[in-house]
């Protein structure tokens, strides 16, 4: 397709108006389609099987990002070049980068994440915020976490924040969406998984968990509500409820860094109660 001129320059384009349709919840989950925006979301969502349906560019972004559009269309998505009116249109960011792709919803049935046998897996319970769930898949992604489990209270998986904040990591490891907690600390257990939930006012302390050597076994963190953590019906249905020791003067952690700090720490537990050699080992 050349770029010498747009092919879809009206707002109104029944195309452009269903794709902006999918920044509402509910008809993200009635098309089962959600909006990945900018080159790195764009680019992973080519790269994984058939999840990039269309893929809304401007003349500028086709030139500047001519492998992402290769690989869109390699990968069997429909490509429209359009106006920047068109793609500012269907962004949801306030400076959009020229590409914004639709994508078929990818979760992963819970039990699929179960027969997995996961050693390294998040949970999200009560988190609304999108930009913390977001952040906390590419953490969970980033320590090596075989699976991310959102529960039925916590925020739409496909809301446009939480797929920008997650920065590709959505499309990385399987995430199971809208499962009761009870059901996914019970499914877990069953699978052998040692339950932790992370909390502030947790009776352990992460460091004193590393010092007894039991965080090399199968581990999923619960996380809380960004503003008043974990209800303590959440709380009761965990192994321990841990906190992240604070040593300096700050308050608190947030959310997504109190995750890393934890998610970390199982994970180099785990490496080292597999025999994993350092890389800078000789």
């Amino acid at each position: 397709m050349s770029p010498a001129s747009p092919e879809l320059i009206s707002p109104r384009s029944p195309r452009v108006s269903a794709a902006r349709r999918l920044a509402r919840r509910n008809f993200r989950g009635k098309e089962r389609l959600f909006l990945a925006e900018g080159p790195q979301a764009v680019r992973e969502a080519a790269g994984h099987g058939d999840h990039l349906v269309e893929l809304f560019t401007t003349v500028e972004a086709a030139e500047r990002y001519a492998d992402i559009v290769g690989e869109a269309r390699d990968a069997g998505a429909r490509v429209h070049l359009a106006s920047e009116e068109v793609v500012a249109d269907i962004s949801t960011t306030v400076t959009p980068q020229g590409l914004v792709g639709v994508c078929r919803f990818l979760d992963t049935p819970f039990e699929e994440i179960l027969r997995a046998r996961p050693r390294l897996v998040a949970v999200l319970a009560h988190v609304r915020d999108p930009g913390n769930a977001g952040t906390v898949l590419r953490c969970a992604d980033a320590a090596g976490a075989e699976a991310v489990v959102l529960t039925d209270a916590s925020v739409d998986l496909y809301n446009p924040k939480a797929v920008r904040a997650s920065v590709g990591s959505l499309f990385h490891l399987p995430v199971a969406v809208g499962v009761p907690v009870e059901r996914a600390v019970a499914g877990l257990k069953e699978a052998g998984v040692r339950i932790l939930a992370a909390d502030g006012a947790g009776d352990r302390d992460l460091d004193e968990e590393l010092d007894k050597g039991t965080m090399g076994d199968p581990t999923a963190w619960v996380f809380g509500n960004e503003a008043w953590g974990l209800p303590e019906e959440t709380r009761a249905l965990a192994d321990a409820v841990v906190r992240v020791p604070i040593h300096g003067r700050a308050e608190s952690l947030n959310l997504a860094t109190a995750a890393a700090v934890c998610l970390y720490a199982s994970a180099r537990a785990q490496r080292a109660a597999g025999g994993c050699r350092s890389v800078t080992q000789s």
